[in-house]
């Protein structure tokens, strides 16, 4: 299988696959080595900083959508995930004038960091410092952020709740 890159070349997915195994091996290495020299909470924190101001530069891309075209950020959000259908899984669960809910089945990083052995307890940490990726976008976009990241026992993975921007009110 292969989907399209952003320059108009097909990949393929085990290269989709490739690179956020990547990504999930940095995260959980800067991770464990911010743990090892300031303690679990500061750790959580500052890697979950860095992925929040990835996702801010990421959300340039929304901000004409925001701070309440929820129809149209989940239309260029989802239609921006490279294989995301197959990787991802998301099931939209809501998505109208006050309200966009998405639940991922999938995730690339979780499988990855779940492939390293890592325990159950490492990978809530991992997913919540991973997911303030998306805070930073959404927010950064004009919309107000109240998703929730994978915790012990749950199926699949985050919940993205993105709700209308102060500005839309």
């Amino acid at each position: 299988m292969s989907d399209t890159s952003p320059s108009g070349r097909m990949v393929p997915i085990e290269w989709l696959q490739g690179a956020f195994t990547m990504r999930a091996a940095a995260y959980a290495n800067v991770f464990d080595v911010l743990r090892e020299h300031f303690g679990t909470e500061k750790a959580v924190e500052l890697v979950g900083e860095a992925t929040r101001r990835m996702g801010v530069t990421m959300g340039a891309k929304f901000a004409d959508l925001g701070p309440a075209d929820l129809p149209g950020l989940k239309d260029r959000f989802l239609g921006g995930i490279p294989a995301g259908e197959v990787i991802f899984q998301p099931e939209v669960r809501q998505c109208d004038d006050e309200r966009l809910e998405i639940k991922f089945h999938r995730c690339p990083l979780k499988e990855a960091w779940v492939a390293m052995g890592r325990s159950d307890e490492d990978l809530e940490l991992l997913c919540k410092a991973g997911g303030a990726i998306d805070g930073g976008l959404f927010k950064a976009a004009g919309f107000v952020f109240k998703g929730e990241t994978w915790k012990p026992g749950e199926e699949g993975c985050c919940r993205l709740v993105v709700e209308p921007g102060p500005a839309a009110a």
